[in-house]
């Protein structure tokens, strides 16, 4: 068995990156079943003036492009934040095989929160799904970044 390498540590930069830009600390890394990373960005709803370039989105469609596929099969994606109900249809779209995040999102996230779309009969694809990442350091970026707005 192949020793597990969590990408959350780049994931995070990509959120700390994101916040110096003015959006929303979110960071998502997609790594192939090689520990290749694909795709790695964060959001820029503001800068693309696009209420979809959530950073999970950003990197599915870059990977999707690179490999000229629909499908990202047995692939890893790491994102900082609990993903919105339209990045995990998307992430099941795309046929991701797991999906780590970091902070749970009470108010807006479609996994484990809210509208839970991986446990819909609906979904035709459920990755395997971790929680709790880094989950600290990525509530923390959050947290600071909208205390500052406040």
């Amino acid at each position: 068995m192949a020793e597990f390498t969590s990408y959350m540590a780049i994931a995070l930069q990509e959120a700390e990156a994101a916040a110096a830009r003015g959006e929303v600390p979110v960071g998502a890394v997609l790594v192939d079943p090689r520990g290749n990373i694909l795709a790695r960005n964060g959001n820029r709803t503001r800068e693309q003036a696009d209420p979809s370039a959530h950073a999970e989105m950003l990197v599915i469609r870059s990977a999707c492009a690179a490999l000229q596929s629909e499908r990202l099969n047995d692939c890893d994606l790491y994102v900082t934040l609990e993903p919105c109900p339209a990045c995990a249809a998307t992430i099941g779209a795309a046929r991701i095989a797991r999906l780590y995040y970091g902070a749970a999102d009470p108010k807006s996230g479609g996994i484990e929160q809210g509208p839970r779309i991986f446990s819909h009969p609906q979904c035709h694809h459920h990755p395997e799904v971790y929680g709790g990442i880094d989950e600290a350091r990525s509530a923390a970026l959050l947290r600071n970044f909208f205390a500052t707005l406040r």
